[in-house]
């Protein structure tokens, strides 16, 4: 397949060239020889980042479905297209092969029609890490739905944001999920959230474990019977490139969350490239990304991705110390897994762990090793490569947002060389640049700044649904016609990228990127509150950690602080989920302010980080004496 599959360093500089150059000859090609369409596009691309708006593909109709199942039918329809293992080590996995995967999505697709679900609804899907998730991304855009999966580890406060934000009038969720030893009831939460969702008329509920629900008459339904009862022959609804695809929710640095929208044609085209040149997948590969559905490396590299290629994509229930901590390379050993996809906070976690839980794994089918969510520290990278990489398969460090849709920066394997902690090059047709505080783009090596991207490629989400206007303020106003990441990054002596981190108030934890606003938002609901300010501080395994500095609104409040404390985390797991707890919360008389009111979040950051240097200058404060009362109380 011509320009498919990247095969050496100087091949690649020749199609990125031709990729910046000709970009549209180039997304043309693309899309014409691997995906097939029910009517070609008109024009290939129209963009203005002004507005903005970005039209990729425009004019051509197609449905995502057929190019991720039924196409691969003919020739590889016995393949296995699902590999599912349960939490349990002792349940089995479960081989859904491609003619499985479009009977099961044509069954839900008929339920969902059944359900009064048209072309342009939204569904909100609340599920764990089961095959119905995948089955039930599918089964929506098989009729042109749109999905918003939500997380589910989210509460129920936080789901029903989502559900109300994009008006979904129907939820699937299960009655329970395993983590681990631990059982959750999701059916519980649901039930909360709909408490504040008027418009949902229906929930499906699929059976995971077996508990004891309440089922709501006339709005709750048991999925396994309809689907028992449903067609399996389901015709695609055929889409405009440009239609919604799915929504996904993404924590901002204000307030509520933004509900990100990917279209049909330009994501796939995108997800389905970088998949196979990323992760070097070829026929009779088994590839496994670690990752929950409910984030976008789900969406784009557990589903849309590697079924667009025809791949065999495991999905796993569990979590990396269930029964214990050897379980991810009993996996890779015992379905021979050729690519590995999962975040830095996996690998620190497994890297404390005493080696014998990798070292009893024969891992030597691994080809490729990736790394996602966050930048990946150089001790982290050493010991991955050390030893489940063994030093001979390549460590992608891939860099990538909700917003960009797929990896845009990273290296090939076996193409690019790579260096710890530097996502190196960026991918075929993504044009970064490093802009200065003054707005000036920072031209040629060995400059630091803010990372934008100045051209469109095919999967950049197209706005921020219901709210065109926070899309346009969010990327492309801080920089003149410019894509802004909200990240900071460094471009080395030969041209490499190092990411820096945010240089908004979104901290990541854990991979997880969690705005400080909606985590205040919700410590300032405490009674005994008065104002609070969240920073993130080094963490050996989550790579950041959230600092809470509280205020309380009665200074004799924290007498049993521990309490207290509790009581903080209690609200944030409400408001957001368990994801956004405080690993420390430090009680102070104030917050360090200017004169102008805002809090002064750099050094509580240091302070945080235990670094009481070059705090700046504090006179200018108006309440200076408030920073070294901080510090003496810092834990």
């Amino acid at each position: 397949m011509s320009n498919y599959n990247i095969k050496h360093l100087e091949e690649y500089f020749k199609v990125y060239r031709k990729s910046v150059r000709e970009p549209e000859v180039f997304w043309e090609e693309i899309a014409e020889e691997h995906f097939s369409w029910h009517k070609k596009w008109d024009k290939v691309l129209y963009w203005d980042f002004e507005k903005p708006e970005i039209k990729w593909y425009e004019g051509a109709k197609l449905n995502i479905t057929e190019n991720c199942i039924d196409r691969h039918l003919r020739m590889t329809g016995d393949k296995t297209a699902i590999l599912f293992e349960p939490n349990n080590p002792d349940e089995g996995a479960q081989h859904i092969s491609y003619r499985q995967l479009h009977e099961r999505v044509n069954k839900f697709a008929n339920v969902l029609k059944d359900n009064g679900v048209r072309k342009g609804d939204r569904v909100c899907i609340y599920l764990p890490m089961i095959p119905e998730l995948a089955v039930s991304l599918l089964a929506c855009a098989r009729i042109g739905a749109i999905h918003s999966v939500v997380f589910a580890g989210f509460s129920s406060n936080a789901l029903a944001t989502r559900i109300n934000d994009s008006d979904c009038k129907i939820v699937i969720t299960s009655d329970g999920s395993y983590r681990g030893a631990k059982t959750i009831d999701l059916k519980g939460i649901v039930d909360v959230a709909l408490e504040d969702c008027p418009g949902v008329h229906t929930v499906l509920v699929a059976e995971r474990i077996h508990s004891d629900i309440k089922m709501k008459p006339g709005r709750d339904q048991w999925l396994q019977p309809l689907l028992d009862q449903a067609s399996p022959e389901c015709e695609p609804e055929i889409m405009d490139a440009e239609d919604p695809l799915f929504i996904l929710y993404t924590s901002g640095s204000t307030g509520k969350p933004k509900g990100m929208v990917h279209t049909t044609a330009g994501y796939m085209v995108y997800t389905a490239y970088t998949f196979k040149n990323m992760f070097r997948y070829e026929e009779d590969d088994v590839y496994w990304c670690t990752a929950d559905i409910g984030w976008i490396t789900g969406h784009s590299y557990i589903v849309y991705g590697p079924l667009a290629n025809g791949a065999t994509t495991l999905m796993f229930e569990g979590v990396p110390s269930y029964p214990d901590y050897g379980r991810f390379w009993e996996i890779v050993e015992k379905h021979r897994v050729n690519q590995f996809y999962t975040a830095p906070t996996a690998i620190r976690a497994l890297a404390k762990e005493n080696l014998g839980y990798v070292e009893k794994y024969d891992l030597s089918s691994l080809k490729v090793i990736g790394s996602v969510g966050e930048p990946i520290n150089e001790e982290a990278w050493h010991w991955y490569n050390d030893n489940v990489g063994k030093k001979k398969s390549p460590i992608v460090d891939t860099w990538w947002q909700t917003e960009t849709g797929g990896i845009m920066i990273s290296p090939i394997p076996y193409v690019t060389p790579t260096i710890p902690t530097y996502a190196t090059l960026p991918f075929i047709g993504v044009q970064p640049a490093l802009m200065d505080e003054k707005g000036e783009e920072l031209k040629g090596n060995q400059v630091e700044g803010r990372l934008c991207i100045k051209y469109p490629w095919p999967s950049i989400a197209r706005t921020i649904w219901g709210n065109h206007q926070r899309y346009k303020d969010t990327y492309f106003s801080a920089f003149a016609k410019k894509y802004f990441t909200g990240d900071g990054a460094l471009r080395d002596a030969t041209g490499y990228y190092r990411i820096t981190g945010r240089v908004d108030d979104v901290i990541i934890v854990s991979g997880h990127n969690l705005g400080t606003a909606p985590i205040e938002d919700a410590i300032n609901e405490h009674n005994a509150v008065a104002e609070s300010a969240i920073v993130g501080f080094p963490h050996d395994i989550k790579g950041n950690a959230l600092y809470g500095y509280v205020v309380l609104k009665e200074a004799g409040a924290a007498r049993n602080p521990d309490n207290l404390r509790k009581e903080i985390n209690q609200k944030i797991t409400e408001r957001i989920g368990p994801i956004a707890k405080l690993d420390k919360i430090q009680f102070a008389t104030g917050l360090p302010k200017t004169r102008s009111g805002k809090i002064m979040r750099r050094i509580l950051r240091k302070i945080a980080a235990k670094d009481f240097t070059n705090l700046g200058d504090t006179s200018t404060l108006l309440n200076p004496e408030i920073v070294q009362e901080i510090i003496d109380n810092a834990h």
